[in-house]
């Protein structure tokens, strides 16, 4: 063996154990981060229909559940409208529940006699059926499942319960509602909060949040986690394409004030709806976000922009 080759095995094997315990440790830190991330940090309900701060209106929603076309189970809550009338289903945020959307859904329903389905999206809410997200991979085709679901209910007289379909999303919700529309072109109309250009700022979202703090790398090793984890089949498809694929829905983008994160993929989203309508919204003091912290006269200003828009775009 010469020299040059001696030299070369004797740090190789110096080196070796370094390396190991580098990749072991960025393995480790990638594994952490990803669990955390795939499940969202839970709290109790804000409120419930069946709390005993719940009154009026609140208490027509009834707990339902069907199954998504994975095999796992989906629940959520439901105010039905008129026969025959539109639907709407409200998708929340990554880190929110059901809960963040009762009173949006009470309104809509009182002002528009419409039915309201919003659902806890997978991973999400107390004790969920299903315990990880995946970012929009999934929630839009359990979207689907949600309007499955609408399109079995029937009136006493056996006819069906629901026409035409609307989805409110905020955040990751946006985002399903988004591959929802593509998937199903039976929905009409969107209002879209805070849209994501992707869902690897998701990723890198939802990583800041676990870590408390912005790095670069370790956002990075959240997103490739995400791809081992799924086993490669974690998609990262643009939002701008997903747009792009639609053709006639009437859309409503909400976007936040100049500092919000999601403000500028929101409206860069806009040009991309090839047919169909698009109201912008903009410099919003409150999005989907921020939504359980407001006062009732701001939760207003937010709420009755979006009932009217579907009222509007459904009828």
């Amino acid at each position: 063996m010469s020299p040059r080759r001696r030299v070369v095995k004797r740090v190789f094997k110096t080196f070796l154990p370094i390396l190991i315990i580098v990749v072991v440790a960025v393995g480790g830190i990638m594994i952490w981060i990803v669990r955390g991330i795939t499940r969202p940090p839970r709290a109790p309900y804000l409120i419930t229909p069946q709390s005993g701060l719940a009154i009026g209106p609140i208490l027509k929603a009834k707990d339902v559940s069907w199954s998504n076309h994975d095999g796992t189970k989906a629940r959520g809550w439901i105010i039905s409208g008129a026969e025959g009338a539109p639907a709407v289903v409200l998708l929340h945020r990554y880190g929110a529940d059901r809960s963040w959307l009762l009173n949006l859904a009470v309104k809509l329903n009182e002002t528009t006699n419409f039915t309201v389905l919003w659902p806890d999206m997978r991973g999400h809410g107390e004790n969920p059926p299903v315990n990880w997200t995946l970012f929009g991979t999934i929630e839009g085709d359990d979207a689907t499942a949600a309007i499955d679901y609408l399109r079995t209910l029937k009136t006493p007289a056996g006819k069906q319960q629901v026409g035409f379909i609307g989805i409110y999303g905020s955040e990751l919700g946006a985002y399903s509602g988004l591959d929802a529309a593509k998937r199903y072109p039976e929905i009409r109309a969107m209002a879209l909060d805070s849209v994501p250009a992707a869902p690897d700022d998701l990723v890198r979202s939802a990583t800041t949040a676990r870590m408390s703090f912005n790095n670069v790398v370790l956002q990075a090793l959240g997103r490739l986690g995400m791809r081992f984890y799924t086993f490669g089949k974690f998609q990262n498809t643009p939002s701008c394409e997903l747009a792009r694929s639609l053709r006639n829905e009437r859309v409503l983008l909400l976007a936040g004030e100049v500092n919000d994160p999601w403000r500028a993929s929101t409206l860069d989203l806009e040009p991309c709806f090839a047919g169909g309508s698009v109201e912008v919204k903009k410099d919003l003091s409150l999005t989907g976000a921020n939504l359980a912290a407001a006062t009732g006269e701001q939760e207003e200003a937010y709420d009755r922009p979006v009932i009217d828009f579907f009222d509007k775009a459904l009828r």
